[in-house]
């Protein structure tokens, strides 16, 4: 069975999904994927926000990165975690150490062969979809252009929009992102970070937190 739990910003909706797993979230192991980060700027509140309220849920969780590491070394990593949870951060920063890594081929195998459950938050949720082209930014990052696709992970069909109505994002979708979306290419979902895309085989349901 296909599971995937894909999010604008975990922190806000990780206290949710673990009544959809089939044990308590202290029995799962989180292998946390930082790659995204390795290129931003300024202090990781958002990262440590989201690593507490995943441990905070229960899980049991590491850190890694994908970065200068090799298909089997990521293979073997991946097997031995029960979660895989992407971190957001830069999307085609993201994407290159994915490919760079086979973690594409890896990712595939666990959740969609042997059905391994896969977090997504912002970057981690772009990636799982068909593409990320929609991900663009009008201050163009250089990796746009060393990309030789920006074909995705394609463990789902849905194209994840994050941080919809975010004060932070609010210039970047209404001056750029919605008129670069506005076609019927891909299946989008505009996600707020009060709500957590749930998805199971190919059944899709938006999931909505309390706001605190």
């Amino acid at each position: 069975m296909k599971r995937l739990f894909l999010t604008s910003s975990v922190s806000f909706v990780a206290k949710d999904i673990p009544r959809w797993l089939d044990k308590p979230a202290n029995k799962y192991k989180l292998v946390f994927i930082t790659t995204a980060s390795e290129v931003e700027e300024g202090d990781l509140w958002w990262q440590r926000d989201d690593r507490k309220a995943l441990v905070d849920a229960g899980f049991k969780v590491f850190d890694y990165t994908l970065t200068g590491k090799k298909e089997k070394e990521v293979e073997e990593v991946m097997k031995k975690a029960d979660i895989i949870f992407v971190e957001g951060g830069n999307t085609f920063y993201l994407l290159e150490k994915i490919k760079e890594c086979g973690f594409d081929k890896v990712a595939r195998e666990e959740v969609l062969v042997k059905g391994k459950p896969y977090i997504g938050c912002s970057a981690g949720s772009w990636v799982a979809g068909p593409n990320i082209e929609l991900s663009k930014r009008p201050d163009k990052d250089f990796r746009e252009a060393t990309l030789k696709s920006y074909d995705a992970l394609r463990l789902v069909d849905l194209v994840i929009m994050p941080h919809w109505g975010s004060k932070y994002s609010k210039d970047l979708y209404l001056k750029h992102r919605l008129k670069i979306s506005y076609q019927e290419k891909y299946k989008i979902i505009l996600l707020n970070n009060y709500q957590y895309v749930r998805v199971v085989d190919e059944m899709y349901q938006i999931m909505e937190v309390e706001h605190l």
